[in-house]
């Protein structure tokens, strides 16, 4: 079966990855310097994993447009890993509201990419940076600050001042990826570098730590996307 897909070239990219849209096409992200034959190469070796996710009965089913380029009525986005219809309706706080859907006052119609990922942010502030505190006491691990950022390249970091901040784009995965990255940038107080030590102890914390590694690869088009 020939596979069709677009290459999306970029000078900051340092590692060839392969996403599958929510409308089955295939992206491969590529450094501006990769050849042809580099993609086919990588292409190939991904082939029975591209043709399971393409032919996904229910993953593709019955979304109308890719998640994320647009919010519209109908249209749908992510929280904590799964898919949540966007209505465009009127709340009683004038505000995005969210009850198993996005309910977006029409009166944000306008500026509607915005307060979408200015509620992500929120959501992210309040759900996130708590679980880091608790997951920094369990470790044992004190940082200066923890915080929620916009970085379209990583999900976390740690810094030399023991700072750690967070993608707000990493509320659209599963509680348990969000841990595991929590964990991961923690343990870098323990162990700088990725050692067997380091990845014992993120595993011990995260037993769910090799699912969650997977996802993360699965879906890094996130970080790319607006919304």
């Amino acid at each position: 079966m020939e596979l069709n897909y677009t290459i999306v070239r970029s000078a900051k990219r340092k590692k060839l990855t392969i996403t599958v849209e929510r409308d089955r096409s295939i992206i491969v992200h590529a450094p501006e310097g990769a050849s042809e034959a580099m993609v086919r190469q990588v292409v190939e070796a991904k082939r029975q994993w591209l043709f399971n996710k393409i032919h996904h009965s229910q993953k593709y089913e019955n979304v109308p447009h890719p998640p994320g380029k647009e919010v519209v009525n109908g249209e749908s986005a992510l929280y904590l890993g799964r898919e949540y219809r966007i209505e465009i309706t009127e709340t009683a706080s004038g505000a995005i509201e969210f009850s198993r859907r996005f309910l977006v006052p029409a009166v944000h119609q306008a500026k509607r990419r915005e307060v979408l990922r200015n509620w992500y942010v929120a959501r992210a502030n309040e759900r996130i940076l708590p679980r880091v505190r608790e997951y920094a006491r369990k470790l044992g691990v004190i940082f200066a600050a923890a915080k929620i950022v916009d970085n379209r390249y990583r999900w976390g970091s740690c810094t030399v001042n023991d700072n750690v901040s967070f993608n707000w784009r990493l509320i659209k995965a599963p509680m348990f990826v969000v841990d595991y990255v929590i964990v991961h940038e923690l343990v870098h107080f323990l162990e700088n570098n990725h050692t067997p030590r380091f990845w014992s102890i993120v595993r011990a914390t995260i037993p769910a730590m090799e699912r969650a590694k997977t996802w993360l690869r699965e879906n890094g088009q996130l970080l790319e996307q607006e919304i």
